[in-house]
This record gives structure tokens, sequence and C-alpha cells, in this order.
């Protein structure tokens, strides 16, 4: 049975990523929809990057944008981005690519391809989340991945339930609209890298071990 599958906040844990993937086993008929938050933090961004382009050859794979992808795409041309990114773990991903310079020569079509949300009939996929009560067409990309309370705490009025990560909890939240993944990996030593997976009318997570 074909499975859709949402990871988020990656950063730079490559080897809870690899764990992550051999659990889930996806097959050509799965569909993993990476939510972004790949870099930062995590001592191997460029191999968390080099790990989920090379997935598409497994299986279908849609790349999503994250904060930390957004602060990256704009730190050399806005001051608080370039900021942000090299406050929240910019060196490390710096230091994985061998120099900040190199992160756009090897991987810069990746970051600037990634889109802003992935849409089925059944789930909203999103880094971060919407503001409530404007049309998703019609919502600022900031909004989609830096948004927090102002969204999971209201109820949103969209068809589709949505999954999103950016705010961790030590678990995976799950509210009767939406679900959140994120649960600190990266950010906390100690934390695992969570899967959403909807298979047939089934919903579930696996996670990878808590320490690698």
């Amino acid at each position: 049975m074909k499975r859709i599958i949402g990871i988020s906040d990656i950063h730079g844990e490559y080897e809870k990523l690899n764990s992550l993937i051999d659990k889930i086993s996806p097959s050509k008929d799965d569909t993993i929809v990476f939510m972004g938050d790949y870099i930062d933090r995590g001592a191997k961004s460029k191999e968390v990057v080099d790990f989920v382009i090379s997935m598409k050859d497994i299986c279908n794979c849609e790349y999503l944008i994250g904060s930390h992808e957004y602060a990256l795409l704009h730190s050399d041309s806005d001051e608080y981005y370039k900021y942000l990114f090299w406050n929240y773990g910019g060196d490390a991903t710096a230091k994985s690519y061998g120099g900040y310079e190199n992160i756009f020569k090897i991987h810069g079509d990746f970051f600037n391809s990634l889109k802003p949300y992935y849409l089925t009939d059944k789930y909203l996929f999103i880094h971060a989340g919407i503001r409530i009560g404007i049309p998703l067409e019609q919502q600022d990309l900031v909004d989609m991945v830096y948004i927090r309370s102002e969204f999971f705490n209201h109820k949103h009025h969209l068809p589709q339930k949505i999954i999103f990560g950016h705010t961790e909890f030590d678990q995976p939240q799950i509210w009767e609209d939406k679900i959140c993944i994120d649960t600190g990996c990266g950010k906390f030593k100690n934390h695992p890298l969570t899967a959403f997976i909807n298979e047939g009318e089934n919903e579930y997570f696996i996670q990878s071990p808590d320490e690698i």
C-alpha cells in the first residue's frame, strides 16, 4: 500500500536520518515529503542534503523550505537573516561544507528549488504553519516557515489536516486539524527524529533512536 511520509527538522543529524529511513524502508510507491530545516546545529548538514537528494532514486520525494533554509538564502542580502543563520547553527553548516561559500556552489540549486508546501486531498505539509483566515495562495512565505503559536493554538478551516514542524515538542503533538512532528532533533542531544506516516486510513509515527 502506498504511503505518504513527512519528515521535518533534521538539522544536520545524518545518523538519525539514516536510521529513520532504514526503519521506514521506503519503496518506489511511497512519497516522502521532507519539510525543511535540513541544515544547522548538527555536524553533517551537507551529508543530510546529499542523502535527501539521493532518496529521489528510491521513492517519490517532495522538498520543502524551512526557516533555516530561508535564513540561509537571505543571509547575503539581509542583516537580520544573516544574524539568524550564524546564530542558530550556521557555523556547523559552513564547516560541513568546508566553508560558507561552498554551500551554494554545492547545493545552491537544491536550496533555491525548495517549495513552500505540499498539498494533497487529505494533507497540507508545511514547515511551520499558516496564518489563520488567509487563503493558502495568499499566505506569506515568512509565516509559512516561521509562524508558531498564532497557528497551532487556533483551529484552521482548510479541508486538509496540516502536518508541520518547526516548533519542538517532546513527542508528536496531535490536534483535530493538525499534527506537529518536530521532536527536537538537532536542538537537543537525546531527542529523536520523527516521521509521520499515512498508510490507507492509518496514521502513525516512526522515530529514530534517541542517541546515535
